[in-house]
């Protein structure tokens, strides 16, 4: 038991926490969905996160949703997203059919919950499939030739890239916290409910430095971005064409494009046949 608490702990642990995230965002560039074209990426999200919001066929959902873990499949999630994604959807869909069958509800229940989970995931997938295997510097250029603006999508990137410096300072400033305080006893049942309630207040507690730490290093950020030149870059037309001459359309999107469309209209097809049928 001993050992299984201890395994446990390293599996929560702020080291394990920050390896995960930063796998999922920045791990995934030799995967199949890391080679598509940013474009590509970015219509098929569009449809696969706002269509499922239009259609209430459970079949159609439930093809879309087999469609989808397929692609997650292809994008090697991090198992952190994964267990994240399956403890917050049908954790909802359970309390909120708990919830139904108190306050009157019956099985005929199920259905209507089932299509709403349903949507949630096949959204939830797809944007974990896309933004897993799309860069900052990828996503940045697919969104500039779509027509979004130069600091949008700077900004998007910029986030991305921060990412990790925000991970480490909030492990810094919680490794300080843990130096200068004194936990409590945690050998007895009471103890360990104190010493939870003792590092939730310590998490609680490093936000508000790391917040100050974040803005000192965005603001060095810009004025070393201005220094070197980026908002004339911004507004250069030959630098727009440099950054944009990496996107081209490969076979191999052609191919992922084909496959999402004979498969939403073959999802299509076996919705309305048992439709009919029923």
């Amino acid at each position: 038991m001993h050992k299984l608490t201890e395994n446990i702990l390293d599996k929560i642990s702020i080291d394990y926490l920050r390896n995960q995230v930063l796998k999922n965002a920045y791990g995934n560039d030799d995967t199949v969905i890391a080679k598509l074209d940013p474009r590509v990426l970015i219509i098929w999200y569009l449809f696969f996160g706002l269509v499922p919001w239009f259609i209430n066929d459970v079949v159609f959902l439930l093809c879309m949703f087999l469609f989808v873990t397929v692609t997650t499949k292809k994008a090697k999630i991090a198992p952190l997203v994964l267990f994240l994604f399956c403890l917050g959807v049908f954790s909802q869909t359970g309390y909120l059919f708990v919830a139904a069958l108190i306050f009157g509800g019956n099985m005929e229940t199920i259905v209507p919950l089932l299509v709403m989970t349903l949507k949630v995931a096949v959204v939830s997938l797809a944007s974990i499939t896309v933004f897993s295997g799309l860069d900052p510097d990828r996503l940045a250029n697919g969104l500039i030739w779509f027509g979004c603006p130069e600091q949008f999508s700077f900004s998007i990137s910029f986030a991305y890239r921060i990412l990790p410096v925000l991970m480490e300072e909030f492990q810094n400033i919680l490794l300080s916290y843990r130096l200068r305080g004194n936990p409590p006893e945690h050998e007895s049942f009471f103890g360990k409910i104190r010493y939870l309630f003792y590092q939730i207040r310590m998490i609680i507690q490093s936000f508000y430095p790391l917040m100050l730490n974040t803005a000192k290093r965005s603001r060095t950020t810009v004025e070393a971005l201005e220094l070197k030149g980026y908002r004339y870059s911004v507004q250069n037309p030959a630098v727009k064409r440099m950054k944009l001459a990496m996107l081209k359309v490969t076979q191999q999107d052609i191919v992922f494009i084909c496959l999402s469309v004979v498969w939403v209209a073959l999802s299509a097809a076996l919705a309305f046949g048992a439709a009919n049928f029923i």
